[in-house]
């Protein structure tokens, strides 16, 4: 996570919020495992500083890209966090709020304009996604059919919804619900969560809350997992639906509380057994790692012969993905490839 704290640090509210905006923006490109360019974080800081508009900006972001003479799979990954981090700050340095169909789909059309094609659009077709939290199984999303109606009863309920003479846990509780029930829906072919992430702080901002802290910059993956486990059951397995970790997020999110936020305790795994007391902590805590990483080494310790591919829809990320994460891994000395790649396996090397 990039870090500006020597802006939020000033006493100049509107380099303050400018950062705050950055801040949470890049944040939450982690959701779907990117990371911003240099070229980027540079120019945010310009922004920030006042030296550049927010035009600026975007404009120089799209001319960075359209520049290069020759361009890699990084590249391609690096361009959308760097538009949709730039969309995004636009977004969050508005206040003006449609707490609509219409308003959400915009949100989402906003942040991927110029990323997605269907930037915008309401999918036409099903969909499932592999979660690391879920051991590689998905969460039941809306059907196609029914995407439409299914935003617009949930945000006619939440319009309907009165807050007077709840108490602020009361009103954690509830917003808990809306939020976990509005992603469960899932309407767009990519980008789910970023969008709902965005709408919610627009939606929260709009109903008197002060969200300007580090809780979506710093936990941006707990809280899509946090969303998964609030939407996830299985019978069989005797796992089910669980908002308590969404809750802890808002609840430190709304009324300065500071609950632990780690992934590991999202695992379904851990439900029944928790990771080793003896290592847990320098496996997790001490590394020098991003959170995908983390969860990589997870999944490597207990399946060393494992494959990129099955890595891929443990973790949920793509293959690509997960090649960049093992080859930063190597880099690092913290992985090493054994025997070769068609018989040998993985050894994490703390």
């Amino acid at each position: 996570m990039t870090n500006f704290d020597e802006y939020l640090r000033q006493s100049e509210p509107h380099k303050r919020e400018k950062s705050y905006a950055w801040q949470t923006a890049i944040g939450l490109q982690a959701v779907d495992g990117l990371k911003p360019s240099d070229y980027l974080i540079e120019t945010a800081r310009q922004h920030i500083e006042g030296e550049i508009t927010i035009d600026e900006v975007q404009d120089r972001i799209k001319n960075y890209y359209r520049s290069k003479t020759i361009r890699t799979a990084e590249d391609g990954a690096k361009e959308e966090a760097d538009r949709a981090s730039a969309n995004i700050t636009r977004l969050l340095g508005e206040r003006s709020f449609a707490f609509t169909v219409a308003g959400f789909t915009a949100v989402h059309r906003r942040i991927f304009d110029g990323v997605f094609k269907f930037a915008g659009k309401i999918r036409g077709y099903d969909i499932t996604k592999k979660e690391w939290v879920l051991d590689g199984d998905t969460v039941l999303y809306v059907s196609a059919p029914d995407l439409r109606r299914a935003i617009e009863y949930d945000i006619e309920q939440e319009k309907a919804f009165d807050y007077t003479g709840l108490s602020l846990e009361q009103i954690v509780n509830h917003i808990t619900k809306f939020v976990s029930g509005l992603w469960q829906i899932h309407p767009f072919g990519e980008g789910n969560t970023r969008t709902v992430a965005v709408f919610t702080i627009q939606y929260l901002r709009s109903i008197g809350f002060n969200v300007e802290n580090d809780l979506f910059a710093n936990h941006s993956w707990y809280f899509r997992n946090a969303l998964v486990r609030a939407n996830y059951q299985h019978v069989q397995k005797g796992v089910k639906r669980n908002a308590e970790y969404l809750e802890r997020f808002f609840r430190n999110l709304l009324m300065g509380e500071k609950n632990e936020l780690k992934n590991r305790l999202l695992h379904i795994g851990n439900e029944v057994q928790s990771i080793k007391p003896n290592n847990s902590k320098h496996q997790f805590e001490t590394l020098n790692c991003t959170l995908e990483e983390k969860a990589l080494l997870d999944c490597i310790r207990k399946n060393p012969q494992v494959k990129q591919r099955e890595m891929a829809g443990q973790i949920g990320k793509s293959i690509a993905t997960v090649k960049r994460l093992t080859v930063g891994l190597v880099e690092k000395g913290i992985l090493e490839r054994k025997n070769g790649k068609r018989h040998g396996f993985w050894e994490v090397k703390i």
